[in-house]
C-alpha cells in the first residue's frame, strides 16, 4: 500500500520521502516504485522522461527526523492501534506545526489515533485502495477534532493526483468498508440457511443482476477468495462489534471456520473454491436431467399468479411453449407460478390457498424475459416433488437461458442481497456518515458495482427496496432486515434516494 501511495504522488509531479523502521524497506520500496515505472514506460503509458521523473523525486530518509520538511505525512503502517498512537506523537513533534499527520488505516478509529496528539484537528484519515494507481477514490475522514482546513487540504491534494475523494465520517469501516457489508454477509446468511451452495450464489449475483446490461463484476465467494478470508473476517468481525451488534452486520461461522482451517482463498490454494496455478476451479453447474423420451411433464397447463409481472410471466411461459391456464385459480393438472417480492414461496402459498405441491416461484425482479436475460431463478416450497421441479426447471431452460432452483427463501437470493446493499447504503446516508452523491461515487469506484446503490434502488425503486426488506422482516423475523428511516421517508414521498435534507 505505501509503494501505491509513493508511485501515485511521484507521477503526480510532487516530491516525496519514504521512511521505514527498517531502512532498508525504504530503499527496496523505492526501487520496486522504480520497477513499477519502469514498466509503465515499456508500455506506453509513460514516456520515459516522466518516468525518470518521477523516480528523481523520490529519496529515502533513514530516520523520522527526515521527514521534519513534509508538509503532509502519510502512515501506512501495520494496524495496531497502539502502535500508530506512538507514531504519530513522535511524528507531532518532528514535523512543522502547520504540516497535516494522515493515517491509512482502513479498520481503527481515526479519532483514537489523533488523541495522541496535542494537535488533533490536523490528523485526519486517508484511506486508499489497492492498487493505489489504478483505484481511483479515496477516502479523507474526518475525525471528531480534525478541522476543516485539515480536510479541504487533503481533498484538494486527492484531486491534483487525479483520484476521486471522497469524505467520511469517522465510523467503524469509514465508507466503502461500511457499504460492502451487505454483499459477502448476505450471501453467507443464505448458504447458511441452505439456500443455495456458494458457486450457484455466485453465478446468479454475476449473472442475473443486470443494470444496463452490467452486473456484480465477482460472486461474493469469489470476491472473498480474492480479498483473502484472512484479511475480510476480521474486517466483518471488527466492524459488527463496532457497531454493537448491529444485525444488518452479523457474521457467519462460515467464514470463520474457513479462517480458521487456513483455507484463506487464492494465496493459500483454496478457499471457497480451489485455484490451481493462480486459476480458480469452478465446477460445473449442475442441469436437470432430460425428461425420459415419450414421458409427459408432471402437469399440462401453466398458471400465472396475479402481480405486477402476470402478463409479462404470461407471455413468457407462451414463448417456451407452455399451454396457458387462464383461470382465476390453477387447475388440478397446473403448474402454478408465482412471483413474491421478499416473501418466500411458502407464505404466499398458504395465504393464497395455492396447491403446494404444484407452486413454484420465480425472481423478477431483474430481466427475465424469453432471450432478454442471462440467468432465470426459481424456488418451491418444501412440498414440491423433486420431479416436478426438474420440469419446471427445463421449461424454463427452454430458450437456452440457465436455471437455477433455490431452497424456499424470503426474498431469493438477488433481492436479498441487492437489497440490503441499497439499506446500509441508506443507513449511510441517514447517519450522515457520507453524502449520497459521495455514497454512490465511492462504492460504485471502490467496490466495483454496476451503480452506485442508491441509484441502484432509485433503479428498482424506492418503494420496491422497501416492500422486499419489509417483507423479509416479516417472514424470517430478523431485524437485520428493517428498511433504514432514509428509505422508508423516500419510498413514502417518491423522492430519490439521493435527494437530501
Amino acid at each position: 500500500m505505501g509503494r501505491g501511495i509513493v508511485q501515485l504522488f511521484a507521477q503526480s509531479g510532487f516530491a516525496v520521502v519514504l521512511h521505514d523502521a527498517r531502512p532498508e524497506a525504504a530503499d527496496a520500496a523505492r526501487s520496486a516504485v522504480g520497477g513499477a515505472l519502469g514498466m509503465l514506460a515499456d508500455k506506453g503509458r509513460l514516456t520515459r522522461a516522466q518516468a525518470d521523473a518521477a523516480m528523481a523525486r523520490m529519496t529515502t530518509a533513514g530516520a523520522l527526523a527526515g521527514l521534519a520538511d513534509c508538509d503532509v505525512v502519510i502512515e501506512a503502517v501495520l494496524e495496531n492501534l497502539d502502535v500508530k498512537k506512538r507514531l504519530f506523537a513522535e511524528l507531532e513533534s518532528i514535523v512543522a506545526p502547520g504540516a497535516i499527520l494522515a493515517t491509512n488505516t482502513s479498520s481503527l478509529p481515526v479519532t483514537a489515533i489523533a488523541a495522541a496528539c496535542k494537535a488533533p484537528q490536523r490528523v485526519a484519515g486517508y484511506h486508499f485502495f489497492n492498487p493505489v494507481p489504478l483505484m481511483k477514490v479515496v477516502e479523507v475522514i474526518r475525525g471528531v477534532r480534525t478541522d476543516e482546513a485539515t480536510v479541504a487540504a487533503l481533498m484538494a491534494l486527492t484531486r491534483r493526483t487525479g483520484h476521486a475523494p471522497v469524505l467520511a465520517q469517522d465510523t467503524p469501516g469509514f465508507l466503502i468498508n461500511h457499504a460492502g457489508r451487505a454483499y459477502g454477509t448476505e450471501s453467507l446468511k443464505l448458504v447458511g440457511e441452505g439456500v443455495a451452495d456458494f458457486h450457484s450464489v455466485d453465478r446468479i449475483l454475476r449473472e442475473q443482476v443486470a443494470f444496463d446490461g452490467n452486473g456484480f463484476r465477482l460472486g461474493p465467494f469469489e470476491l472473498l477468495d480474492l480479498t483473502g478470508v484472512d484479511v475480510s473476517h476480521p474486517v466483518m468481525e471488527s466492524i459488527y462489534r463496532q457497531f454493537y451488534d448491529e444485525p444488518r452486520f452479523r457474521p457467519s461461522v462460515i467464514i470463520a471456520q474457513r479462517a480458521a482451517a487456513g483455507l484463506f482463498g487464492r494465496k493459500t490454494g483454496e478457499g471457497f473454491y480451489r485455484h490451481v496455478d493462480g486459476r480458480q476451479q469452478t465446477p460445473p453447474e449442475a442441469v436437470p436431467e432430460p425428461a425420459p423420451a415419450g414421458s409427459a411433464a408432471p402437469f399440462a397447463r401453466v398458471w400465472v399468479g396475479p402481480g405486477p409481472q402476470q402478463q409479462a410471466l404470461r407471455e413468457l411461459v407462451e414463448a417456451l411453449g407452455a399451454t396457458p391456464d387462464e383461470g382465476s385459480f390453477p387447475l388440478d393438472d397446473s403448474l402454478a407460478v408465482i412471483a413474491p417480492l421478499g416473501f418466500d414461496a411458502t407464505t404466499l402459498v398458504v395465504e393464497d390457498g395455492l396447491p403446494a405441491a404444484r407452486t413454484v416461484a420465480i425472481d423478477t425482479l431483474f430481466p427475465f424475459g424469453a432471450r432478454a436475460c442471462r440467468r432465470r431463478v426459481l424456488m418451491g416450497t418444501p412440498a414440491v416433488a423433486p420431479e416436478l421441479a426438474g420440469a419446471a426447471r427445463r421449461l424454463f431452460a427452454g430458450d437456452g437461458v440457465p436455471v437455477s432452483w433455490l431452497r424456499d427463501s424470503a426474498g431469493f437470493v438477488a433481492q436479498r442481497v441487492v437489497a440490503m446493499v441499497v439499506a446500509i447504503a441508506c443507513e449511510i446516508a441517514q447517519q450522515r456518515i457520507a453524502s449520497p452523491a459521495d455514497i454512490d461515487l465511492a462504492v460504485r469506484l471502490g467496490l466495483g458495482y454496476p451503480l452506485g446503490p442508491l441509484t441502484m434502488g432509485d433503479r428498482l425503486g424506492p418503494a420496491t427496496i422497501a416492500s422486499i426488506l419489509d417483507a423479509m422482516a416479516a417472514v424470517t423475523g430478523d431485524p437485520r432486515y428493517r428498511p433504514s428511516l432514509w428509505l422508508q421517508r423516500r419510498a413514502r414521498l417518491g423522492l430519490s434516494l439521493l435527494h437530501e435534507d
